[in-house]
């Protein structure tokens, strides 16, 4: 999400993740086939996942994932973004997949404080 979220010059707010969550869209082991003939099939190597975008209404081109940056590695993943502040009047939860949400849910109604947020949010 870094390319993406990142381009957006916001203060997010990352809930960390002890491990990958089981919604990637594979791990080590799985063999990787394009619908592109021209591209060779390959196996992910240890400690690779596959991340594809939550996003269902954008094109496979349009998406910043794995099909443009390649395998990404498991330690590469640090948590998920679930809150993003772009300004006083343009912020709100990021919209994660649903199994995310349902997870994050209760965190964002009980221990979000966006005013806290706004004091460090650099504009």
């Amino acid at each position: 999400m870094a390319p993406t979220i990142g381009e957006q010059a916001s203060t997010l707010l990352v809930r960390k993740i002890p491990i990958a969550d089981p919604t990637l869209a594979a791990t080590e082991g799985y063999e990787m086939v394009s619908n592109d003939e021209k591209d060779e099939p390959f196996v992910l190597e240890k400690d690779q996942c596959w991340v594809l975008a939550d996003n269902d209404k954008l094109k496979p081109k349009e998406a910043k994932d794995s099909r443009l940056f390649g395998p990404v590695s498991m330690t590469d993943i640090v948590g998920r973004v679930i809150y993003s502040l772009r300004t006083a009047v343009d912020h709100g939860p990021v919209l994660n997949s649903h199994y995310s949400m349902r997870k994050d849910s209760s965190l964002l109604e009980i221990e979000l404080d966006v005013n806290d947020m706004m004091k460090n949010h650099k504009a």
